[in-house]
């Protein structure tokens, strides 16, 4: 039961709610602050995040980074790296209320949010990577999707306040 639940959290918490296009591709300057003020001044490195998780995980952190990706549907989510970290983090938002404009990719962020970890079963797995490759326009066969260890969770802070410059 625990683990139907838990894959319907993670497609409620996927891309729901679509923006309209306009708020995806019409932003050329994507500079400003996305959602809540952020209060918090110490900044978190990705990697002690992950590196010491059991310090970090459900609390609110501060952390800053380059935009490497955008999540092309509907803005719900960008993922970032930080110089000093071998490790990406997916930021994502409450479907609405904060929209990423696809021009963010690139740029700079701070965000403030709570840093959290999601675990998956095999099956989950399998569908979250099918998911996201969705996303992009890729079509997969879910038989033929091959896990690492790495698939099996996903390090994130869910955004509460972002600033993208």
């Amino acid at each position: 039961m625990k683990k139907i639940i838990f894959l319907i959290q993670i497609i409620l918490i996927g891309c729901n709610s679509a923006p309209t296009e306009q708020e995806l591709l019409n932003k050329s300057n994507p500079n400003g602050f996305y959602g809540q003020k952020i209060t918090l001044s110490e900044k978190q490195k990705i990697n002690a995040l992950i590196l010491s998780e059991e310090k970090y995980l459900g609390k609110d952190v501060f952390i800053s980074g380059k935009i490497i990706e955008v999540c092309p549907m509907r803005g719900c989510w960008i993922k970032i790296n930080d110089k000093s970290s071998n490790y990406n983090l997916r930021i994502k938002v409450t479907d609405g209320d904060i929209v990423f404009p696809l021009s963010a990719k690139g740029k700079q962020a701070d965000i403030q949010g709570v840093f959290t970890k999601l675990e998956f079963s095999e099956d989950q797995a399998r569908k979250w990577k099918m998911h996201l490759a969705e996303e992009k326009g890729i079509k997969l066969n879910l038989d033929e999707i091959i896990l690492d260890p790495s698939d099996l969770f996903e390090f994130r802070v869910n955004a509460h306040g972002t600033k993208i410059y």
